[in-house]
């Protein structure tokens, strides 16, 4: 199966229309998917997620939690209790996205040392030498 992705002419303003890039934008950063695969075991109020991922700040937690809800992939449920209890939950669509995602996590978490390996052996060229350039008329990923 291959996916073909048009190119994306400079200023031309489908950047802000692709389907692909839009839907990456909210889930293409590590603290999405961490927070999304943090309430695939159920219901967490945010100090039990915050908990569960770790290493990530509660700004950031914050900001992460409003971009997966404004975009319909948990819902956030408030309780009006003194102190306010907050409940993050997976919608149906955070759901199904995390079926498509799974295989990913565990490629990543299988190959994890052979990426390290790379990152270590590799040489950056000298500073100074330009990149190649080479321009095609879509992008094509399998």
């Amino acid at each position: 199966m291959s996916l073909i992705l048009p190119p994306v002419p400079p200023g031309s303003g489908f950047d802000k229309k692709c389907p692909v890039r839009d839907v990456l934008d909210c889930i293409g950063d590590r603290w999405s998917l961490l927070t999304l695969f943090g309430l695939s075991r159920g219901t967490l109020r945010f100090t039990e997620l915050k908990r569960t991922i770790g290493d990530i700040s509660q700004r950031m937690l914050a900001q992460t939690l409003r971009a997966l809800e404004r975009d319909g992939y948990i819902s956030r449920t408030a309780y009006p209790t003194v102190p306010p209890k907050v409940e993050y939950t997976l919608t149906d669509l955070g759901f199904s996205l995390l079926e498509k995602i799974e295989p990913l996590v565990r490629w990543a978490d299988e190959h994890h040392g052979r990426v390290k390996k790379a990152r270590e052996s590799y040489v950056p060229p000298p500073k100074g030498v330009r990149q190649g350039t080479s321009r095609k008329s879509a992008t094509t990923i399998r």
